[in-house]
């Protein structure tokens, strides 16, 4: 199976790449499923449902979120709609939505998409993602009642998003990391056969400070002192994020490639299936 993923959406120009990016990547590579993260898409904060549904017209078969899941007060209502709109699975009993959900691709097979949020530097402070996705991974074993695990753990440490990719590897065909908004170079297929980056990156505009117009966030760590609420960057958006490929048979990865495209950032295309 060929699965790509996305990182975290940031405001208009990321929206607008993805808008403009996701159909012709789906046309080039016809991907099985295609995941977006989108915790950021609203101005930078949270999610609407207008914007969820921009995201599946461009393409997307699944949107997950992160600690800004419910920044937009309609999210907690529109989220009971949608199983493929996912907040963090170790979110505390009793939150609305879910964490994981079974989603059928087009060929008949069956990806099991799932999201949880670290505990280190980062809030809301939730349950231990740790057991919450064990418990998940126990009841849809790999290869056997999905045929593929595709997990988004968005999170601020490197040691915690290695961590936990050590933890699932073996069961998982992808483990990917959001927050940070930087793309990492350590695309990788772990020891047990996933797929492995600590952060895809953002779909936005780079010129910036992780998304946002630069000049709050300056003075911010200048004059320890909030002027203004930050705003996204609205210039061109690089669409930042990782291919990978499964085999039929088990579900794990024997490719793993980043994908770059447009804005800033050097581009980076999957080589392996332009072939």
């Amino acid at each position: 199976m060929r699965l790509i993923f996305l990182g975290d959406v940031v405001g208009r120009s990321g929206r607008d790449a993805i808008a403009r990016e996701l159909p012709l990547l789906r046309e080039r590579y016809r991907p099985d499923l295609v995941v977006v993260n989108g915790e950021n898409a609203a101005h930078g904060f949270g999610i609407t449902e207008d914007i969820f549904l921009g995201f599946l017209a461009a393409g997307a078969d699944a949107v997950t979120l992160g600690n800004h899941s419910f920044d937009q007060r309609e999210a907690l209502i529109f989220i009971e709609r949608y199983p493929n709109l996912l907040r963090p699975v170790n979110w505390p009993k009793g939150c609305p939505g879910r964490g994981a959900a079974l989603i059928d691709t087009a060929t008949g097979k069956r990806v099991l998409v799932m999201q949880a949020m670290g505990r280190v530097m980062i809030e809301p402070m939730l349950d231990d993602p740790f057991p919450a996705v064990d418990r998940e991974l126990e009841a849809c074993p790999l290869g056997m009642a999905c045929d593929a695990v595709l997990i988004d753990f968005h999170a601020e440490a490197t040691s915690e998003k290695m961590a936990f990719g050590h933890f699932c590897d073996g069961r998982a065909s992808l483990v990917v990391g959001t927050h940070t908004h930087v793309p990492t170079a350590d695309h990788q297929i772990l020891p047990g056969g996933t797929a492995y980056q600590s952060d895809a990156g953002m779909c936005g505009d780079y010129d910036s400070v992780i998304g946002m117009e630069k000049a709050e966030p300056l003075q911010r760590f200048l004059r320890k002192l909030p002027v203004e609420r930050m705003r996204p960057a609205e210039g061109p958006a690089t669409v930042a994020g990782v291919a990978v490929e499964t085999d039929d048979r088990t579900g794990l990865a024997t490719l793993i490639a980043p994908i770059r495209l447009g804005g800033r950032l050097s581009p980076s295309l999957v080589s392996a299936w332009d072939g």
